[in-house]
Parts: C-alpha cells; sequence; structure tokens
C-alpha cells in the first residue's frame, strides 16, 4: 500500500489564491493589497480561534512551524512564569525540538524536566504521568502524534488531567 500526504483541496487552494491575489506584506501597509492581505490573514486567525475553541483570537499566534512555535513559549512563557524548583513534563516520544527549548529553559532558571515513559506498546504510560502532575507543574508538552513511532497520544486526555490536577496561577 502506497501511502502519500495529501494537502486539503481546500488549504492548497487558499495558498494559491494568496500568492496569486493577495501577495502582500500584512500588517504593514496602507495600499488596498496590503488591506487586503491583512483582513485575509485575520480572518485565518478567526477561523483557528474557533476551531480550537479559544477564549480570543488574540489567543491565536501564527508561527513559521512548530519549533519556533515550542522556542516562543518556552522563553517567553517560561521566563515569565517558572522559577527556581518548578517543573516542565515532557514525554519519551518527544521531537529533540520538544525537548532542548524546555532543556535550555531549566538549565537557565533551575526547572526540572520531567520526562512520561511509555509502554511495551509504544503508548504513554498515562498512570506515570497522573502521578507526575502537582503544584510544581508549569508546563506540560507531548506531541499529538510521535513523528518517530506514529502513535497518536490522547492529547484531549492529557489536557483534561493536567487542568484537573495542576495548579492554576492566573
Amino acid at each position: 500500500m502506497e501511502l502519500r500526504r495529501k494537502k486539503p483541496r481546500c488549504v492548497v487552494e487558499k495558498i494559491d489564491e494568496g500568492y496569486y491575489h493577495l501577495n502582500a506584506n500584512i500588517h504593514r501597509g496602507v495600499h488596498y493589497l496590503s488591506q487586503k492581505a491583512t483582513e485575509a490573514h485575520e480572518a485565518a486567525r478567526s477561523t483557528v480561534a474557533d476551531f480550537l475553541g479559544a477564549g480570543k483570537r488574540e489567543e491565536v499566534i501564527f508561527t513559521r512551524g512548530t519549533t519556533e512555535a515550542i522556542n516562543l513559549v518556552a522563553t517567553s512563557f517560561g521566563e515569565a512564569f517558572c522559577k527556581a524548583g518548578d517543573e516542565i513534563i515532557v514525554s519519551i516520544m518527544e521531537h529533540h525540538s520538544n525537548i532542548v527549548p524546555w532543556q535550555m529553559l531549566c538549565e537557565r532558571k533551575g526547572l526540572k524536566l520531567r520526562v512520561i515513559p511509555m509502554n511495551d506498546r509504544g503508548e504513554l504510560d498515562m498512570k506515570a504521568f497522573k502521578t507526575m502532575l502537582n503544584d510544581k507543574t508549569r508546563i506540560v508538552s507531548v506531541a499529538h502524534v510521535s513523528n518517530v513511532l506514529g502513535t497518536v497520544n490522547p492529547v484531549a486526555e492529557i489536557i483534561r488531567i493536567a487542568h484537573e490536577k495542576t495548579y492554576r496561577f492566573w
């Protein structure tokens, strides 16, 4: 069986439309094309906010990719809200781009990096995860799908458990 990655047609069509009809800098110009590109960009932000269930559209920040996004969170949130002794949780199956920024933050700020183990089936050990959460937990950063194993992690359950068991400081 041949597996091929496909982008949804609507995504390709929007990219095509952007290149051919809205190819201008957003939030930077007063000319017609720039205004139209900005409107399209902000409409996309609203669509993503609705899809994710964000409280406000301003909570959605576009980056060039996952690695940049993780680095942004590690440096901004990590520097502002984490202090010596706090803990960051990742899983054993993370790509290095979701480990290194947390390791660096831990080194800079005296934090502890905790790692969720997996079982023999290549699944996260959810029982172990539940025991790791405590009032020092500041971030749980887990891939939805492992790029190495292909494991689809139960992120909805992880989020629910983390929200139930961790200290709220905002």
